[in-house]
């Protein structure tokens, strides 16, 4: 019947798709579908439209808190703001959007399986395994950002919330620090930098919200004080059970140090300032770092401290002491401690520690691989048994700001120590005559008396020796080499095949003509506060500049030697070729002048 016959198409109306999805009926606009696309086929998809291939098939969902997923899917680090690139004057915030209630399921998350596809803008859909990797490498403040997409990014970012385990964080309260580690029950790792003041309400927090942190890190910036007392700090140590990494900054309001853990491994404390009682019972403690101000008015006994770690924390392998109330009894202090298994030791700004500290030391300890005395009264005589004691361990020497150590002593132990790969002698060969205390004065014979402000000759003379030291290192092992401020080295020599980096900074004596550098791998040359000749000396040295300028010599002999004849032309080309593309290079090196 004419009835029955279909309509022509240009009266047939437009037909708009679906509102409601083709596979489980629900609305399109914020729905993501979990019904596989094989199950509803034919349904209210367009015809025209290309669809994405279907992931292979699953046996079992993925969820964000399996121990057997990758590494890739689990170990996942997000950095608020790089405290490098941090603008100056500019607090940032990590803002979280809120979720609701109802979508998380109560404490019960069952998250979809990873098969899903999430709308990406402009019609385009993308694997959620996708969105969550690209998540992965965003800040939180992005990611938080990105969960007010649509509810598909919302669950990409709660899937990524729950999966991180370590975060970055620079806040200004710990309103933003709450409601980032909410979202994250996998957190093992915090790193913060408060913009802030830091109490007992910021540990507070973080144990209610990081039942398994296993590393925690607190920092301050500008003017922002830490107001954690002793009795606060220990309760939280003792009940975070699987606490192993702690480090804090501004720690001047403790009072007192109490700290027992078995499962704490290395523990950083700077700004002490004046314990009454120190005790850190945690006997598998291995790296301890105590650094109070430069104060005189600090009263912690250093010593007790020191003997009391034999007893408590008998594991210790690396140590790290920083104040000026440093002496002789401290270090013996720790010959009494028994620690058999340190391997480094640092003892720095004790001005008062001699070579008596040093025989002690020797005494001590066989293996160690790093010793840092760096502002200590030490001589040449204590680096002679420093060189003999550690031959076969030591690779770090750090003796910077040690006024009564010579060239020669440098010398001697750059020699002894065949394994020494950085060596720091920074501010320690130094020329600084001392002052006059006064006038000197003398009688004549009219009784009355004659000021006058006379040098000795003597005292002249051994001014100016102590002004012209000579310098030789010639290792094959030493990859670092730091003489910053030695003014007293007017001649050096570095004949060092390993060295990349030297340090020149403020040699102010040293003359262009009586230096020699022969280091082919050097990368970095700091000559900040030399002079312009002395600079220049280093950059023909370090940078071939003569070599590089001499124009090449087209000629060559015959194979009898009799005569020089030009080379062809092609054969130069072809030397060229070779240079520019298969030819050896010289390793190209960076003059620091600031």
């Amino acid at each position: 019947m004419a009835s029955d016959a279909p309509a022509p198409a240009a009266a047939q109306p437009k037909r708009r798709g679906s509102y409601n999805c083709g596979r489980c009926g629900l609305p399109k606009k914020g729905h993501v579908c979990t019904v596989p696309r094989l199950a509803a086929a034919g349904g209210g998809d367009k015809a025209g439209e290309q669809q994405p291939p279907p992931p292979p098939p699953q046996t079992k969902p993925r969820r964000a808190l399996q121990f057997d997923d990758p590494p890739a899917a689990s170990d996942v680090l997000l950095d608020a703001v790089p405290l490098a690139a941090a603008a100056p004057g500019k607090k940032a915030r990590v803002e979280a959007v809120d979720v609701e209630e109802e979508e998380d399921g109560g404490g019960d998350y069952d998250p979809p399986p990873l098969d899903w596809w999430v709308e990406a803008g402009a019609g385009r859909r993308a694997p959620g395994e996708v969105l969550v990797e690209v998540l992965r490498r965003m800040p939180p403040r992005a990611v938080a950002a990105a969960a007010g997409v649509s509810r598909g990014w919302r669950e990409c970012a709660r899937r990524v919330w729950r999966a991180a385990e370590e975060v970055r964080l620079r806040a200004a309260g710990v309103g933003p620090v709450g409601a980032l580690m909410a979202r994250c029950p996998a957190l093992a790792r915090l790193v913060l930098r408060m913009d802030s003041d830091v109490d007992a309400t910021m540990l507070a927090c973080i144990a209610f919200s990081c039942p398994n942190l296993q590393s925690l890190d607190i920092s301050m910036a500008n003017s922002a004080v830490n107001r954690i007392t002793g009795d606060e700090l220990s309760r939280f140590v003792s009940e975070k059970r699987s606490l192993s990494v702690l480090k804090l900054d501004g720690c001047s309001s403790l009072g007192f140090l109490n700290i027992s853990s078995s499962s704490l491994s290395t523990l950083w404390m700077s700004g002490l300032c004046s314990l009454t009682k120190a005790v850190m019972n945690c006997p598998n403690l291995t790296e301890l770092s105590l650094d109070f101000p430069k104060q005189n008015n600090d009263s912690t006994d250093l010593a007790a401290l020191i003997d009391s770690l034999g007893r408590t924390c008998p594991n210790l392998r690396n140590m790290h002491v920083s104040s000026i109330r440093l002496c002789n009894e401290a270090v013996f202090a720790l010959e009494s401690a028994n620690l058999r298994g340190l391997c480094m030791l640092s003892l720095v700004l004790g001005s008062k520690i001699t070579d008596a500290a040093v025989a002690s030391i020797v005494r001590s300890y066989s293996s160690l691989e790093l010793l840092d005395l760096s502002g200590s009264g030490i001589t040449d005589n204590g680096l002679g048994m420093i060189s003999k004691a550690f031959p076969d361990t030591l690779t770090r020497l750090l003796l910077a700001l040690c006024p009564n150590i010579t060239s020669s002593g440098v010398q001697v132990a750059a020699a002894q120590l065949p394994l020494l790969r950085l060596m720091d002698c920074g501010n320690s060969i130094c020329a600084n005559p001392q002052p006059e205390a006064g006038r000197s004065y003398f009688g004549d014979l009219t009784g009355g008396i004659k000021f006058c402000s006379k040098l000795p000759v003597q005292k002249k003379q051994q001014q100016q020796q102590a002004a012209c030291q000579k310098l030789i290192i010639k290792h094959g092992a030493l990859k670092k080499l730091s003489l910053w401020g030695c003014s007293a080295i007017d001649a050096l020599y570095v004949n060092c095949p390993e060295l990349v980096d030297l340090n020149l900074n403020a040699c102010t004596n040293l003359h262009p003509e009586r230096l020699l550098i022969q280091c082919p791998k050097l990368k970095d040359v700091h000559v900040s506060g030399c002079r312009d000749m002395l600079i220049g000396a280093v950059r023909n040295q370090v940078l071939n500049e003569f070599a590089a300028a001499e124009p090449r010599l087209p000629c060559k002999r015959l194979a009898d030697g009799s005569k020089r004849v030009h080379v062809p032309h092609f054969m130069i080309e072809q030397l060229e070729e070779q240079e520019k593309w298969g030819g050896p290079r010289k390793s190209q090196c960076t003059v620091h002048l600031t």
